[in-house]
């Protein structure tokens, strides 16, 4: 017997198993912080609406398709499908940006043509580029539970609030996961010998 107690994971399998009143629960346990989270990201109410309802469509078919594989961790990994989707249309808004100012001048015109780059800017752009593929290559050598806190807020710019939430731990913990992962890298680029200010 399924009620308001149960717990995600158990949710989740008698949903697997054909009790949609189980998916019901478990949209309304977390639906509001799930919205709240996309409307922070987007400022916008019908938008967040939007993507409010595509995450719930992909959250179903990815249970009902037999993928899910969290390991009890729901309010984490549908925070992940929003927060994608977030991302996803902010790509597509700057792709769409970009066409129309490659076609509101001549044909020839692209955003690039504005950039008047010297011999000195594309060489400091190249060692910017080599130096931030090191990085990426040495967070991967941080311990898991930095490495992640680390990619979540300068990768994917998530805030602390949201890290914390994502991760089910305290504000606190992931400042302090982070504070160690900065004094970590700190120690790898001084091994590497690269010359870099975090």
């Amino acid at each position: 017997m399924i009620n308001k107690q149960t717990e995600d994971r158990d949710l989740i399998n008698e949903y697997i198993n054909g009790n949609e009143k189980a998916f019901e629960i478990l949209l309304m346990r977390h639906k509001n912080k799930i919205h709240r989270f996309i409307g922070m990201k987007l400022r916008d109410n019908d938008l967040t609406e939007d993507i409010f309802q595509e995450t719930f469509i992909k959250i179903i078919n990815t249970l009902k398709s037999g993928s899910y594989n969290e390991e009890g961790k729901f309010l984490p990994w549908a925070m992940r499908i929003a927060h994608n989707l977030v991302i996803d249309h902010f790509r597509r808004v700057s792709r769409v940006r970009f066409i129309s100012e490659s076609s509101s001048k001549s044909d020839d015109y692209t955003i690039f043509s504005t950039l008047k780059l010297t011999d000195r800017n594309i060489e400091e752009s190249i060692l910017k580029d080599e130096l931030e593929s090191q990085m990426v290559n040495l967070v991967e050598y941080l311990p898991v539970s930095q490495r992640d806190i680390l990619k979540m807020r300068i990768f994917q710019d998530l805030s602390f609030q949201d890290i914390s939430e994502m991760e089910n731990i305290s504000i606190n913990t992931a400042l302090g996961r982070m504070r160690y992962a900065l004094i970590n890298l700190r120690k790898l680029i001084e091994k590497h010998e690269m010359v870099v200010e975090i």
